[in-house]
């Protein structure tokens, strides 16, 4: 049996190890009051150990978080499960002495005692990266902004200026034909090159509106979603639903990654589904719009790496990304494919 002496100096080497170490560390007992918060957790917080121990854990918690944060813990207790992280994906907040939130990278454990369930949680500061990575979603968006613009300017150079121009060509070749001495030769020339004419404006056209329709910029968002489905059943010959409040309006740049979500979404249709039937829905409420685009085609095992990589899906999810919003493929082979986007908008009639 272990005398006192030498549970006593293990105690010691424990506390003596929980200072030394570089993350905050923080346990609580079935009720989640504070019964062990190291050195560091004294750093982060702000709070000396002497002013938590024994202290509810929400004194760590933002008050937001507060409410759901005890059954979670209460969930996690009655898995079983030895540890596991925080939050998921999602990055978890905590609350300082002075009140402010900060973002921190958490796992939380359990243990069995004699006295009862014990809860550790061990945490590190990441305001640092949070903020880095903030930047880089901005710097990302701003250059995605500009990219957006250039595609404006060479799709209206090309409607304003060489589809017009190719059009006045087209006319001085019909005078000619009209006017000039008729010959086999010349008049087969001619018509060649009428029909020649016509493919590249229509071509040229086509591009423009590819690189970005005008609509979008002179009618707003939903006459230039209902132009991409029309032109998607006009190319594919597949008839294409379209569920969409005809008065939804928002703000760049959020009218722009929609409207291309769903381009890139019927263009991965067209190329790989093989569908007699799609369907486009946008909904929206005060604080995200919701995306969705659906066929009836082939469609394939989402966990196969080729189909993460498609370029197409790619696309479409660092749009949504860009915006802090989330795209989820749902498919099966031969069960069609769903692409669903959800990202965090205001309704353009909504700003102050």
């Amino acid at each position: 049996m272990p005398n006192k002496l030498s549970t006593e100096n293990s105690a010691a080497r424990l506390a003596g190890l929980l200072d030394s170490a570089m993350d905050a560390i923080v346990t609580v007992d079935e009720a989640q009051s504070i019964v062990l918060y190291n050195r560091a957790a004294e750093k982060i917080f702000g709070w000396s150990g002497d002013q938590v121990l024994g202290q509810p854990l929400t004194k760590l918690i933002p008050q937001r978080f507060q409410g759901g944060h005890a059954n979670h813990v209460r969930r996690f207790g009655a898995t079983g499960t030895t540890s596991r992280r925080m939050g998921g994906s999602a990055v978890v907040y905590a609350l300082r002495a002075n009140g402010q939130e900060f973002p921190v990278d958490a796992a939380i454990s359990q243990l069995d005692t004699p006295e009862g369930k014990l809860y550790t949680v061990i945490m590190r500061d990441v305001t640092e990266r949070v903020r880095a990575q903030e930047d880089l979603a901005s710097f990302a968006a701003e250059a995605s902004a500009i990219r957006e613009q250039e595609k404006t300017r060479v799709a209206r150079e090309l409607h304003d200026e060489l589809a017009q121009s190719l059009t006045a060509l087209k006319m001085d070749t019909i005078w000619l034909r009209d006017n000039l001495p008729a010959t086999d030769e010349g008049s087969a020339k001619l018509s060649q090159m009428l029909v020649m004419l016509d493919a590249t404006v229509a071509a040229t056209r086509r591009i423009a509106a590819d690189l970005r329709p005008l609509m979008l910029d002179d009618l707003g968002l939903a006459p230039a979603i209902e132009w991409v489905v029309q032109n998607f059943t006009r190319r594919t010959g597949v008839p294409c639903d379209l569920v969409m409040d005809e008065a939804i309006e928002f703000r760049e740049p959020y009218a722009t990654a929609i409207f291309r979500i769903v381009q890139e979404s019927l263009a991965n249709v067209a190329k790989h589904a093989r569908a007699t039937r799609a369907h486009v829905a946008v909904e929206s409420s005060d604080d995200e719009v919701t995306l969705c685009v659906e066929d009836d085609g082939v469609g394939f095992d989402p966990t196969r790496p080729r189909q993460q990589n498609s370029l197409g899906l790619v696309g479409v999810r660092e749009r949504a990304q860009l915006l802090r919003g989330t795209v989820t493929v749902s498919s099966s082979p031969g069960g069609g494919t769903r692409v669903e986007a959800h990202i965090p908008v205001r309704i353009e009639g909504d700003r102050a």
